[in-house]
């Protein structure tokens, strides 16, 4: 973490090092009357699922998307009033309102001059608009707190009872690692999924050939009284007296040409934007973040509309690597699940993949298994946390949700051969749970039981690891069951991975009596 800056402004710094540009620039909000307001939204989504992402906007939202090629971000046009559609979206995992974007902006190569034109930028912005979507998007937050401030203080006593005390330190020390190795992975999270200030609202943007990496997080608490005025300027909330404001600037650089650090143009950007709004820079607390997103000449700023990821929804007890929930549902979405489809997990975790599946479709029978029996007992735990939150939404009995979780063998699994039509699951990377050496002899059985168990000809397996050697020699040996389809390259943590569908042949396996 870099220190913490001097100067005016006030800012978070996140930079990476080589990189290519993204999206067209455009204006970002364009209005009428409050009711005819629209934003250009900006999202961020798993690395390599930027398709999945833009597929589902365009069913759910009726939008058409522009998929960034700064790996991780899409941006799509909505009417201001659709927002809380756009925050049930189950692909993305940050929100922000584009305040505008700049496809060829032309930095200067003294650094100087260069942060002097980001500062003089703020006051050509067209922050009006944007501001109001800002507003919007808090008051449906407000209300959103209001429905569920009393559900939570009645489950919390209960929730601390159903967990034995061992996950909330696991989930600390986890957490403390991941943002060791969390280098660049915004996209996708493979423990706690806690956000931390250095990668909020950052897409990822990794890229294999990158030689230079810069990561900052300055932080400047404001030494002068000039934010303490009461005048809020265009951050007036309308209630009553004008409100100060608390705002921090977090700047997300990529590129290798730039004359200035991410937290230097945090700072210069965050000082820009105090003068001109009157708001009060706090680090922690604030009202306000505004994204300055900096990737080779092109430049957007933005304002975050979530404080957390929306991939947290479904997970309270975690483990050492549980899976981000907007991964899991872009691993489902790509075995393309029919109803009355059986879909199975055979190394579920803490569950995040069976319960994103049921959530999405219940149409579907899912049924979570692993070996680990504290690994089941935080799926059992996280299943039952879903049921609570669905009984407080309809504040009546809850229907329950088609999932079951069991704990068995991956290698000898209790069902049927040819009984599963779907196989969705994140296999072992050998890092902080196994080895990559029993990897060698545990992929190539997984494989093969695995076939056993799927539907010859129509079934399918969608799976994640970061042993990729390991994983084509064990396929290889296993081609007369599984034909490989489609991969997709995705940054789990800081590692690559990828994501493989697989399809089955029409190669029959025997029965297994053992069961029977």
């Amino acid at each position: 973490m870099a220190e913490a800056a001097g100067g005016a402004g006030a800012g978070t710094g996140t930079g990476t090092g080589t990189g290519t540009g993204t999206v067209e620039g455009q204006g970002a909000a364009a209005a009428g009357d409050d009711a005819e307001l629209t934003a250009v939204i900006g999202a961020t989504v798993p690395t390599g699922f930027e398709l999945t992402a833009a597929e589902e906007v365009q069913e759910k939202l009726g939008s058409a998307s522009r998929i960034s090629r700064d790996r991780g971000k899409i941006y799509f046009e909505v009417p201001a009033q659709g927002l809380p559609q756009v925050h049930r979206l189950r692909s993305v995992d940050n929100l922000f309102v584009v305040v505008q974007e700049f496809k060829e902006y032309q930095f200067k190569e003294n650094k100087e001059d260069a942060l002097k034109d980001l500062e003089d930028l703020v006051k050509k912005l067209p922050w009006t608009d944007p501001l109001k979507v800002w507003e919007l998007n808090n008051s449906l937050k407000k209300k959103k707190t209001k429905r569920k401030k009393h559900n939570l203080q009645s489950t919390a006593s209960k929730e601390k009872l159903n967990d034995d005390g061992e996950e909330e330190g696991t989930d600390q020390k986890d957490a403390s690692k991941q943002e060791d190795c969390a280098q660049n992975a915004a996209g996708v999270e493979p423990a706690s999924g806690q956000d931390t200030e250095e990668t909020q609202g950052v897409a990822s943007r990794n890229r294999e050939e990158e030689q230079d990496n810069e990561q900052s997080d300055a932080k400047d608490e404001l030494q002068g009284g000039s934010g303490s005025d009461p005048k809020a300027g265009d951050g007036k909330t309308g209630e009553g007296d004008a409100k100060v404001l608390k705002f921090r600037v977090t700047c997300n650089r990529a590129g290798d040409k730039h004359s200035f650090t991410s937290n230097e143009a945090a700072r210069d950007f965050g000082g820009a934007v105090q003068e001109h709004f009157q708001w009060k820079a706090d680090m922690t607390n604030f009202d306000v973040e505004v994204l300055l997103n900096i990737h080779n000449n092109e430049v957007v700023v933005g304002i975050a509309l979530t404080e957390e990821s929306l991939h947290r929804r479904n997970i309270t007890h975690f483990g050492p690597t549980t899976l981000r929930s907007t991964l899991a549902y872009g691993m489902l979405r790509l075995c393309d699940p029919q109803p009355t489809d059986i879909i199975v997990d055979p190394m579920c975790g803490t569950g995040a993949i069976p319960i994103e599946g049921a959530t999405e479709w219940p149409s579907c029978y899912h049924i979570a298994g692993d070996n680990n029996p504290q690994a089941v007992k935080r799926a059992a735990n996280n299943i039952s946390s879903l049921l609570k939150k669905n009984e407080n939404k309809e504040s009546s009995t809850s229907l329950g949700i088609p999932l079951d979780i069991i704990q068995w063998d991956i290698c000898n699994l209790p069902l049927r051969t040819g009984s599963v039509d779907i196989i969705v699951t994140d296999m072992p990377f050998g890092k902080r749970i196994g080895s990559k050496k029993k990897n060698w002899d545990l992929y190539p059985a997984c494989l093969m039981e695995m076939g056993r168990i799927c539907t010859p000809g129509t079934g399918r397996a969608v799976l994640l690891t970061q042993d990729k050697k390991c994983f084509a020699k064990a396929l290889s040996r296993m081609g007369h069951i599984w034909r490989k389809g489609q991969t997709v390259w995705v940054n789990v943590g800081g590692l690559h991975a990828a994501v493989y569908l697989l399809k089955r042949t029409w190669e029959r396996l025997e029965e297994k009596r053992s069961f029977w």
